[in-house]
């Protein structure tokens, strides 16, 4: 969430940074912002003056009762009341403006950093790297869904008929390998400095708003409502919200953190190759990173994350590349977003696997996540996070990337892991 200072301090960057998103009726809801805010602070100053009256005349009152002068007291007193109406009323007021006010700021989403180019969509994002060789594979290669089908290690039908479309079921080496995966993802990680956190997948509605899932993407959660919980759609919220509310040392600046745990997302819907498969899921599994950064580092540290993802897919030999997003797909709360893909051969297309952003003081903000600075002031804190990796494309990317006659390898890194080599219908699960 902007802070109303910014805004005012910097006002023709704010309308420039939500031009380039296409941020519909931007001037409006700025202009009501700062008119919100103009009769906040005088609602506030009249508050506070009718206040230090009242107190000074309850003082005045106690004096008058000692000095026996009860007819001035008596009337002191109906004046008290008066104002002690119209302070009731002036409170109700503030909270009305206050109310509104955030509901307005809830709308306006980051302001793009300076980088990030206008844009409409996906198909404006500038790719900023490629790595990795695409393999040629052999006639007849299959899509992963057909993969899973033929070496009996996802299943799709079975899924449906558990729970519905989006959550399919691993099975023997495709569970091994999912449960791989994972660890890998974890222990790159931890190895980079990062301390490992299992959070809880349900999350209040005070967490959702932290870190921006609410209310802007309420429609794509999982909510239950006897309880008041939210599926969570990834690590990012709980892992984030530890820190909610926090005063931090500088020095204990930055803070990492990473964490496994199954997504839900309620956004998979729409129908065609693009989504088939684990392309698209309800839920789905992830290991993410966070960070908590001085803001004088924080894109020093968002530098350091994209390496440490490059360094990933790298082990893994597979093809990815890098895309620096514009303006118009830019997240909500992001700054500056960069998106990985990998290349999936058998469908002929990029897969979207990681993004890693900067919040800045966005979701800090809301999260009211300060640090104490040298100089002794309260400074919000910058916020990042990053997939490292998310399973499903990952997944997707290694069954079809790595099929052969034989039947799929397995990445070297990930043999340890696995205890296997190959999958293939001549292999025990």
């Amino acid at each position: 969430m902007l802070q109303v200072q910014f805004i005012k301090n910097n006002l023709d960057l704010v309308l420039e940074g939500l031009s380039k998103r296409n941020f519909a009726n931007a001037k409006q809801i700025i202009d009501a912002v700062l008119e919100l805010d103009k009769t906040r602070r005088k609602t506030q100053v009249l508050l506070d003056n009718t206040l230090a009256e009242s107190n000074a005349l309850s003082k005045e009152i106690g004096l008058l009762y000692k000095s026996g002068d009860v007819q001035k007291a008596t009337l002191l007193k109906e004046k008290t009341s008066r104002l002690k109406n119209d302070s009731k009323a002036l409170n109700d007021q503030l909270s009305i403006a206050n109310k509104e006010l955030q509901e307005l700021l809830f709308q306006i989403p980051n302001i793009p950093h300076h980088s990030v180019a206008p844009g409409e969509s996906e198909k404006d994002n500038e790719e900023i790297l490629r790595e990795g060789t695409i393999p040629v594979l052999y006639e007849g290669a299959l899509p992963h869904w057909e993969l899973g089908k033929k070496y009996d290690i996802i299943d799709f039908e079975l899924g449906t008929k558990i729970t519905g479309a989006g959550f399919p079921v691993y099975k023997g080496k495709g569970a091994k390998l999912q449960r791989a995966l994972i660890n890998y993802f974890l222990d790159k990680n931890i190895a980079a400095g990062y301390s490992e956190f299992q959070v809880p997948h349900l999350v209040n509605e005070a967490s959702g708003i932290g870190t921006g899932q609410l209310p802007d993407k309420e429609g794509q959660m999982y909510y239950i409502s006897s309880d008041d919980f939210y599926l969570i759609p990834t690590a990012e919220v709980p892992i984030t919200n530890l820190f909610r509310g926090n005063l931090i040392n500088e020095s204990d600046l930055p803070i990492a953190c990473t964490g496994y745990t199954p997504c839900f997302r309620r956004e998979a819907g729409s129908y065609g190759a693009h989504v088939r498969g684990l392309n698209r899921l309800h839920q789905f599994d992830k290991v993410e990173i966070v960070r908590v950064e001085h803001p004088d580092h924080s894109y020093d540290a968002l530098d350091g994350m994209v390496a440490h993802i490059k360094g990933i897919l790298n082990e893994l030999k597979l093809p990815y590349r890098i895309l620096r997003l514009c303006g118009g797909d830019t997240g909500f709360t992001a700054a500056l977003t960069f998106d990985f893909e990998v290349f999936s051969t058998a469908q002929d297309r990029w897969l979207e696997i990681s993004s890693a952003s900067n919040f800045e003081t966005f979701q800090a903000n809301r999260l009211k996540l300060r640090f104490k600075n040298k100089f002794g002031e309260n400074q919000l804190v910058h916020t990042l996070n990053g997939s490292s990796l998310a399973l499903p494309r990952v997944l997707a990317g290694i069954l079809e990337n790595y099929q052969t006659k034989e039947g799929i390898q397995i990445p070297d890194v990930l043999v340890p892991y696995t205890g296997f080599n190959l999958i293939s219908n001549h292999c025990s699960n």
